[in-house]
């Protein structure tokens, strides 16, 4: 079995063991002067900038450099490519490169995600990045003339 699903089983195992939890984990309810909170059907629902995935953000005790949450933040970015939520997957490949700045691989799916998004100087920058950490990469002759696409694509649009 490959290290990345034996993670995701794991995850998944903790996500579940996590979420299911019975009334009687439920901390006694103490008295209070204080007025009871409204249901949850009652309170103001989160808008689109506070519903921000936090679940990929380290706590501040806790170090950046963390490579099982950058291989969890590739396979998650890849899963949002292919449903077609290219946001989603720009945060995730950016924040597999904050988890694991000398690994290669995130600049490459940052740098595609980026180019269709539009994001044409981004994604020079993120496959030059590729290219600086991996110079003898397979795929570095397609990435070059990606990169060389993108810069005439770009010099085109400042002369308009």
């Amino acid at each position: 079995m490959r290290f990345s699903k034996i993670f995701s089983m794991i995850a998944t195992l903790l996500l579940v063991v996590g979420v299911s939890k019975t009334p009687a984990q439920d901390p006694p309810q103490e008295s209070s002067s204080k007025p009871a909170s409204p249901p949850d059907d009652m309170k103001p629902k989160p808008s689109a900038q506070q519903k921000k995935d936090s679940a990929t953000q380290n706590p501040p005790d806790q170090p950046t450099w963390d490579p099982l949450r950058a291989e969890k933040d590739l396979e998650v970015g890849q899963y949002y490519m292919r449903r077609g939520d290219v946001d989603a997957a720009i945060d995730r490949f950016q924040d597999a490169t904050t988890a694991k700045p000398g690994y290669a691989i995130p600049f490459r799916f940052l740098g595609e995600a980026q180019e269709k998004k539009g994001l044409k100087k981004q994604a020079i920058k993120s496959y030059q990045r590729y290219l600086d950490l991996y110079p003898h990469a397979e795929d570095g002759e397609k990435i070059r003339k990606k990169i060389e696409k993108l810069y005439k694509e770009v010099e085109k649009e400042k002369r308009n």
